[in-house]
């Protein structure tokens, strides 16, 4: 059996939550999966200079939580070489904003898009604080059925923990409506809460923690997608995962 490899993008942190989970979330969905999986934290200003060879022999790619990180171009650089080269990736919390960042500035060719806590004097940041700060809260996302995510799940909606206070700026959310990056999870409220690249076999991103089920020992259908997605990777196929 092929080892999976997974690279942890993130300046690992022992205090924060997300961060003890993700060991244990990834270890229940390789026990669920029945994969050999091994993973390594990688921190992001590692990644400045090369990412394609700090990344090399990795199958799947996890932008974590607890941005600000320690090099904005460093996490860029490993979400854009994810979503251009078809390498399994799942950003969450830090991870999703930024890779909303990277697909604003690369692919929107919004090219002076920000985040409003790397530069809070932005005028009108991409990324920006939310109405309401999502600290150590939980909310109900509406899945959109026809997608991944959707199929993952199996379910029209679920509840799931946040700890963020920033996310999408509204006044972006149509520039989401007609591009490869669709919408696929709303909260109660229509703001963004999950996305996902359409014809890739799986880049999946979300504003909330989907790795604190860990903690209470249940396997999360998302993280278990990733370890899919990364053990296809390691015999050289990259079919979407369903």
């Amino acid at each position: 059996m092929s080892m999976v490899r997974i690279a942890l993008i993130g300046e690992r942190n022992s205090e924060i939550l997300a961060h003890q989970a993700i060991p244990l979330a990834l270890r229940l969905a390789s026990l669920e999966l029945e994969v050999a999986l091994e993973s390594t934290w990688i921190r992001t200003d590692r990644l400045e200079a090369d990412p394609t060879e700090q990344l090399a022999g990795y199958h799947g790619i996890w932008c974590v939580p607890g941005s600000p990180y320690a090099s904005l171009e460093g996490a860029l650089g490993a979400i854009a070489l994810a979503r251009v080269s078809g390498r399994p990736f799942l950003g969450t919390c830090g991870g999703f904003q930024h890779a909303l960042l990277e697909y604003a500035r690369n692919v929107l060719g919004l090219i002076r898009a920000e985040h409003a806590e790397i530069t809070p004097e932005a005028e009108e940041p991409f990324i920006a604080p939310l109405a309401c700060a999502m600290v150590e809260r939980s909310g109900r996302i509406v899945l959109d059925p026809a997608s991944l995510v959707g199929s993952l799940y199996g379910v029209p909606d679920v509840t799931e923990e946040y700890h963020c206070s920033y996310g999408l700026n509204p006044r972006y959310a149509d520039r989401l409506a007609d591009g490869p990056l669709a919408v696929v999870g709303r909260d109660e409220h229509g703001e963004v809460r999950a996305v996902e690249l359409r014809h890739h076999p799986f880049f999946v991103a979300t504003l909330y923690q989907p790795e604190r089920s860990a903690l209470k020992g249940r396997s999360h259908p998302l993280i278990a997608g990733l370890v899919r997605a990364a053990a296809r990777a390691t015999s050289g196929s990259l079919t979407r995962v369903r």
